[in-house]
């Protein structure tokens, strides 16, 4: 029984006891002089001794016997499955847009339900006032299959071994979100620097100026051939504390969208080596989204620049 401290005038006792009271022939007015309480109140707790018994003299829940605008448990369980399954874990955002909802009813009920992925430290965000200070860079280095794995099909007991493996170069710039990905063969240091030469130029004709790059602490960005390029082009190369990732973050993230919603969303083993076109992908990820973040506007950039966008305008390099 819930029996609201320091304010309940009644308890189990003395609810049963006006049941038995009004039952013996006592009248509500004595009834309620007797016990200090009002004449509706003993007309309540009777009608429910003589409807249930005493069983009925608990305290009830205050919830509403019906809730037309509650989700439905099919929509429920649709969202949990997005969540769980579909393309491995779709954003509280994309699944509101899936499903028809506002973001913030999704998130509701994934908190609900311990789906957030949230750990228990204080998210900051930053941004930079301009482009290109700094680009954030980073190495997604991806097992290639020669048949579909349990991603794909649920099943771990069969494994391919000897496919090699792919290594997703991106760039993504900290005040426009402009993203540059090249899917290369190694991780080495001359690669990087290639690699960081062509996103350069990709960004130059955006609009962009690079002047601070950020990556991690990888042997390939802490190489000889990295640093020449950086000084080549007069970029200030900075590296994050080790063992903190969430300091690179942009790109962090943005890997974790092409895992997420290219990698690892569709069959990819029939085509052997090549990637998707940059079509393909573009359509992926240049869905229509609503801005979330620090809300400032990337003003004087083109327009294929959007704001604090990772999942749009990106520009692909097979």
């Amino acid at each position: 029984m819930n029996i609201h401290q320091h304010h309940a005038r009644t308890c189990a006792y003395s609810r049963r006891l006006i049941g038995e009271r009004r039952e013996a022939g006592w009248s509500c007015a004595a009834v309620a002089e007797a016990l200090g309480i009002t004449e509706r109140t003993v007309t309540k707790w009777h009608r429910r001794y003589q409807q249930h018994g005493e069983a009925g003299l608990a305290d009830a829940s205050s919830a509403p016997c019906g809730r037309p605008h509650r989700l439905s448990r099919a929509l429920q369980l649709y969202i949990a499955w997005l969540r769980l399954r579909r393309a491995f874990g779709w954003t509280a955002e994309r699944i509101a847009r899936q499903a028809g909802l506002t973001r913030a009813r999704v998130a509701r009920w994934l908190a609900r339900w311990g789906l957030t992925g949230r750990g228990c430290r204080m998210t900051r965000r930053y941004e930079h006032q301009r482009p290109g200070a700094p680009l954030h860079v980073d190495i997604k280095k991806l097992a290639r299959f020669a048949r579909p794995g349990h991603r794909m099909t649920g099943d771990r007991r069969q494994e391919t071994r000897g496919a090699g493996y792919s290594f997703v170069h991106v760039a993504v710039d900290d005040y426009s979100r402009l993203a540059y990905v090249e899917e290369l063969d190694d991780e080495r240091g001359v690669t990087a620097a290639a690699f960081l030469e062509r996103a350069v130029a990709a960004f130059a004709g955006a609009g962009v100026s690079i002047e601070r790059v950020l990556s991690d602490n990888g042997g390939c960005y802490k190489s000889g051939d990295f640093a020449a390029q950086c000084r080549a082009h007069r970029i200030e190369h900075r590296r994050t504390r080790p063992y903190t990732r969430r300091i690179n973050g942009k790109a962090e993230r943005f890997i974790g969208t092409l895992t997420r919603e290219w990698a690892y969303a569709r069959d990819l083993c029939q085509q052997s080596t090549a990637p998707p076109g940059p079509v393909a992908l573009a359509e992926l990820l240049q869905s229509p989204a609503p801005t979330w973040g620090t809300g400032s506007s990337a003003t004087g950039l083109p327009a294929a620049c959007g704001n604090n966008v990772v999942r749009k305008h990106t520009t692909y390099a097979p």
